[in-house]
């Protein structure tokens, strides 16, 4: 990997969708996000399932696609 990171779309048990970015392997944070590892909006909602994945060489740039997603 490099300096850049994931944008991701994660489709929830109850139908509700949570756009996140990671620098780790997409693969490693869909399965913390399934384990519960983290507090947040998606450990009440478990299982998720991946909807849509975009690597972006900045994360920066991902970040400022999440943001303008969830406006």
């Amino acid at each position: 990997m490099t300096e850049g990171a994931y944008l991701y779309i994660l489709r929830c048990a109850d139908g509700s969708y949570y756009i996140g970015t990671t620098r780790t392997e997409l693969e490693i944070r869909i399965a913390q996000h399934n384990a519960g590892t983290f507090a947040g909006y998606t450990k009440s909602r478990r299982p998720v399932t991946p909807v849509f994945s975009q690597w972006f060489d900045r994360i920066t740039d991902a970040i400022e696609c999440e943001r303008k997603l969830k406006k």
